[in-house]
């Protein structure tokens, strides 16, 4: 009998994401387990990538586990997340997560909504 093959993370983090994430989460005033990432509807190209404290992981939640950094994958999210890079950039002007996204497929010129087509994926399911 085969065993099961395993899946990559759905989304990785560059040092320097996971590096602020900690620091962030470090300065939380409540107990955090981790950042829950997801998308939602809106913006001028369509959809915007969400980030927000956890307190507890969702029943349904995606976990990755990243250069020390629990991530929690909202599970609407997952196919529009597939394969992403999670950055984070600071310069002069800003100070920004940056999502490196092979799904999405164009931007908005303020940079604060993306179009995003979800990964087709016959026989995914999702962990239980």
């Amino acid at each position: 009998m085969a065993l099961p093959r395993s899946r990559p993370p759905v989304m990785r983090l560059t040092d320097a994401a996971a590096e602020r994430v900690r620091s962030i989460i470090a300065r939380s005033e409540k107990p955090v387990v981790g950042l829950r990432v997801g998308v939602k509807n809106g913006g001028c190209a369509g959809m915007e990538y969400t980030m927000e404290f956890a307190e507890a992981a969702g029943r349904f939640d995606e976990v990755v586990e990243d250069k020390g950094v629990k991530v929690l994958i909202d599970p609407k999210a997952i196919m529009y997340l597939l394969g992403t890079e999670m950055d984070f950039k600071a310069d002069k002007m800003s100070a920004q997560f940056v999502f490196n996204n092979p799904n999405q497929t164009s931007a908005c010129g303020c940079g604060e909504s993306v179009a995003i087509t979800p990964v087709r994926t016959e026989g995914f399911e999702p962990r239980a």
